[in-house]
């Protein structure tokens, strides 16, 4: 059967102390890659996968053995996969990439995909961020920063980031569960700004605000963002000719 569809997925948020049973939510996110490895050409993971990494030098964190397993098995079989980090798995470098193959991007990329041009990031960097947030994402991204993070023994940084991702979804921008707003307003005027300047441009695929939206943004182009797997199980599917969202129903 030959692999002719490409995926979009972002925020699955594994992991995330507030997920109620996280063993369940990893075992979901499994069973919907493996229910695509013979159809999937290319699987766009956009950023917040895991809620919280960091790579050291020569220890692997615990956890997310069903899920790696599960991308490995795809990257074995053929499909290319692509990883943009989010603003919570910013910490991924080399181990992912060394040990099952996967393509690691920090930032946005453009891709020509079946003859349609597309821009895709996690979003978090895009359009107009409150100077708090900013701050927080160039000291998150400062590899003296990190250097020093990781002299500090995960005893104490990992129950700490779990923490602070549990509590910065209340104040942190992106985490709305509505499109509407002052959000909806911002991220449809870079999308418009965007599209003008780019075209050729035909989607916009984004991740970060945990909504789903498919809408015409400029003459040609599409805005995508890909909700989460959280409340959503969404994704995005890409034939060669039209993007589709939609969403998983486990069938267990």
């Amino acid at each position: 059967m030959p692999r002719t569809a490409t995926y979009f997925l972002s925020d699955l948020h594994l992991g995330a102390r507030y997920l109620p049973d996280r063993r369940a939510h990893e075992r979901r996110v499994v069973e919907f890659l493996r229910s695509i490895r013979d159809t999937a050409e290319a699987v766009y993971l956009v950023g917040d996968v895991l809620d919280y990494w960091y790579e050291y030098r020569t220890v692997v964190p615990r956890g997310y053995v069903r899920f790696f397993g599960a991308l490995a098995e795809l990257a074995d079989a053929g499909v290319r996969i692509t990883w943009l980090i989010g603003n919570h798995d910013i910490w991924l470098f080399d181990y992912l990439r060394d040990e099952i193959g996967i393509e690691v991007v920090d930032g946005s990329i453009t891709r020509r995909i079946g003859g349609r041009n597309f821009f895709i990031s996690h979003g978090d960097g895009l359009g107009r961020l409150k100077p708090s947030f900013r701050f927080i994402r160039s000291i998150f991204r400062n590899h003296v920063c990190q250097k020093l993070y990781s002299a500090i023994h995960p005893r104490w940084t990992i129950p700490f980031a779990y923490s602070w991702s549990s509590g910065s979804r209340g104040y942190l921008p992106g985490h709305s569960s509505e499109w509407s707003g002052k959000m909806k307003a911002d991220v449809r005027a870079w999308a418009e700004q965007y599209a003008a300047e780019h075209p050729d441009t035909d989607y916009i695929v984004l991740g970060h605000h945990h909504v789903v939206v498919n809408e015409p943004v400029g003459d040609r182009c599409r805005l995508i963002i890909l909700g989460d797997w959280i409340s959503h199980d969404s994704y995005a599917s890409f034939d060669g000719d039209t993007l589709q969202m939609r969403h998983f129903a486990s069938k267990k």
